[in-house]
């Protein structure tokens, strides 16, 4: 499955996605269900590194609107770390929370949605001031096992981990993290969890070598890392550029069938 982005903000990392005019993120979103978004992601607060946080009210002005446009297209997602917009945008037509805090478990049980629980170390405006781990996928293991456990004791049915590539995350703790994909399936598997990755367009891909590429410039690692984290048994990933993602996939599909 492929989950499309939408930004309805100022600030996020990526320029050509953002959609700060509702209308805007309604056009975006109904092209990315017809490129063959699966999910379409809508968020009204950058959680790019530095980003500061917006209020409650604010957030549900960006993103209700949207969700509303949306509904009855395909399914949407809400990118949020708040309770309040999180039983808004269900209430206005939703059926996933995507949770970059690992705090909404308990909403998303008690309202039957699915939950993805994003591992995430500091907040957006702290998480890159040299982040460190022992073990960083040990680590990583160890807190979405936990957030698994507590998504099932509240009642979570569809549950989603992500090891939140790029969140409080050295540029080598996100390869690092992608090499070991087999194992954070095998965690996902052991819960009835599918196994979420997004890496598109995000820093660590701009970093190669002595490359020095902004966002605009990191599609191909993009595509990359989806289709390797796919084949390592993810079985959702989000990205910007939905039918290039989509178009890649098919082909990795037609190769394994063949």
């Amino acid at each position: 499955m492929v989950m499309g982005i939408i930004n309805v903000t100022p600030d996020s990392f990526f320029a050509s996605a953002r959609t700060e005019h509702v209308d805007d993120a309604i056009v975006r979103g109904l092209a990315l269900f017809a490129e063959g978004a699966g999910v379409v992601d809508v968020g009204g607060e950058s959680s790019r590194p530095g980003a500061s946080p917006v209020s409650e009210e604010e957030e549900l002005l960006r993103v209700i609107p949207v969700i509303e446009g949306l509904t009855g297209h395909g399914r949407i997602s809400v990118d949020t770390t708040k309770a309040g917009v999180a039983r808004a945008a269900v209430a206005a037509g939703a059926s996933m929370i995507n949770d970059v805090s690992g705090t909404l478990a308990g909403v998303a049980g008690e309202l039957g949605v699915a939950w993805v629980a994003m591992h995430a170390k500091g907040t957006p405006a702290t998480m890159q001031d040299h982040p460190h781990y022992d073990d960083v996928v040990t680590e990583v293991e160890q807190w979405l096992d936990t957030h698994a456990q507590k998504a099932r004791e509240a009642g979570v049915g569809e549950l989603w981990l992500d090891p939140g590539i790029g969140f409080g995350k050295s540029f080598e703790h996100n390869w690092t993290l992608l090499a070991h994909g087999d194992r954070l399936v095998g965690l996902a598997d052991r819960w009835g969890a599918g196994l979420v990755v997004g890496t598109s367009r995000k820093g660590f891909l701009g970093a190669l070598g002595h490359q020095s590429l902004g966002p605009e410039d990191r599609l191909e690692g993009s595509i990359a890392t989806a289709v390797a984290a796919f084949e390592a048994g993810a079985r959702m990933v989000r990205v910007h550029d939905v039918a290039v993602t989509v178009q890649a996939m098919r082909i990795v599909l037609e190769e394994v069938d063949a």
